[in-house]
């Protein structure tokens, strides 16, 4: 028997790919019965912030990510390719359609028991238990993960600066370097000048917002504040805080610049980089727009938009490994935004990913670990790689290992050759593993 705490995407990703193998699930959901902050929709798989999967496009992130799941049998995915409605080259669905399917197929599963009741303990009587509960865990199952985890293991806010791919950097404008030439140049840093300052700042002060939920703003952390709060206290705010130009000097003019925008290495690799001290909760779009002002960041592929709301998860790369199965327990398993995932489809593949490895434990099958040159195995890889700066994270190519493609191609011809490879990956693990789809 697996329990399953949470009937969310995630949960019920999971509970199909065990169920489909004979073997029996108890899936927990404390809809209708309690509700949280942001929900209201009584049924499973319950969609909030958008009805958008993102584009289907290979090229892009997270249309390479659902070929992935499509190529692998993914429930969700397929209903919602069921219920999808017109969005272009995006997979967008109408919502109570989608969350009513989820909830008819899983319901007519004979291995899947659906409880709906609240669970504040974690069951020590079940074979294997998966926590599945999302970004806003309850309370009292967050002190419940907290005593399996450690206090230092979950987070309850994400407060994240923007990640852009370091290949999109302009480093004609940006070098590298540490504040007076002191340490060990990590960090790519981008000067400006008065005007180009001033510029940025006028449009940054008047960029629009996200319209926090009331139980999110109750709540607001002097050390992490938003980077347009910060700048809206004054012209010059930022200049003497995260822009700080002191013990920089511009190698174009050998002078001090005006200001400086920092960039700090986001992996181990070094393909990723974060905009240090710009958490933020303006619109994406905004972002972008804003942001790209910034000089050498004017083609800037952002893999990871800013964000400051809500969210537990847990301290993933202590306290995972690439099966998100917990390094302390093998018979505890955290998939979803829990984990740190970002985003539905992401969440839909760390279930995936934990399905497919229950029933491999209780098979006595070895793990199936992912390969990184796939999005699902490089997005379980960053989870489970240690990160003293650990941010939920999104599917992007900056984290795809894959390194069978020209750097002189164009982005577009690029992303392909990588999903190529990584599509043909998937389709080798199937036949290698015999799945049963």
């Amino acid at each position: 028997m697996v329990t399953i705490i949470g009937g969310g995407l995630a949960g019920c990703e999971v509970a199909y790919q065990i169920a489909k193998h004979g073997i029996k699930v108890k899936l927990y959901e404390m809809k209708p019965h309690k509700f949280s902050p942001a929900h209201s929709n009584p049924n499973l798989a319950e969609i909030v912030c958008s009805n958008s999967f993102k584009s289907n496009l290979h090229t892009n992130a997270c249309g390479l990510l659902k070929e992935e799941l499509r190529l692998l049998d993914s429930l969700l995915i397929k209903c919602a390719d069921e219920t999808r409605v017109p969005a272009g080259q995006a997979l967008a669905v109408d919502r109570e359609k989608f969350s009513e399917l989820i909830t008819q197929r899983i319901k007519q599963i004979p291995n899947i028991e659906v409880i709906n009741e609240e669970i504040t303990q974690i069951p020590t009587d079940s074979e294997i238990v998966v926590i599945a509960t999302g970004p806003l865990t309850t309370d009292k199952l967050s002190q419940e993960v907290m005593k399996i985890t450690g206090k230092q293991g979950l987070h309850f806010y994400d407060a994240a600066a923007p990640i852009v791919e370091k290949d999109s950097i302009n480093m004609n404008i940006g070098f590298l370097g540490d504040r007076y030439g002191k340490g060990e140049a990590c960090y790519i840093n981008l000067p400006m000048n008065k005007e180009e300052y001033e510029n940025f700042w006028k449009e940054l002060v008047n960029a629009e917002i996200v319209e926090l939920h009331e139980f999110e703003k109750r709540e607001i952390f002097e050390g992490c504040m938003p980077v347009e709060v910060m700048a809206k206290r004054g012209i010059d705010t930022l200049r003497f805080g995260p822009l700080k130009p002191v013990g920089f000097t511009d190698p174009r003019t050998n002078l001090r610049p005006y200001a400086i925008v920092q960039l700090r290495q986001d992996n181990k690799e070094a393909s990723i980089y974060n905009i240090v001290g710009f958490q933020t909760n303006l619109k994406f779009g905004e972002q972008k727009r804003v942001f790209s002002m910034i000089p050498g960041l004017e083609n800037a592929e952002f893999v990871k938009y800013g964000v400051m709301h809500r969210n537990t998860f847990i301290n993933s790369p202590e306290l995972l490994d690439e099966t998100y199965n917990l390094k302390t327990n093998k018979n505890i398993y955290f998939t979803g935004q829990i984990t740190g995932v970002e985003g539905y489809v992401e969440s839909i593949a760390s279930g995936m990913v934990v399905g497919l490895n229950i029933v491999n434990q209780i098979q006595n099958k070895e793990k199936i670990i992912f390969p990184t040159t796939t999005m699902i195995g490089a997005l379980s890889k960053y989870i489970a790689t240690p990160n003293e700066k650990f941010q939920p994270m999104n599917a992007n190519f900056g984290i795809l290992k894959s390194k069978i493609y020209s750097k002189q191609s164009d982005k577009k011809r690029r992303y392909q050759e990588m999903a190529d490879i990584s599509i043909e990956k998937i389709k080798n693990i199937i036949v290698y593993n015999n799945f049963y789809m």
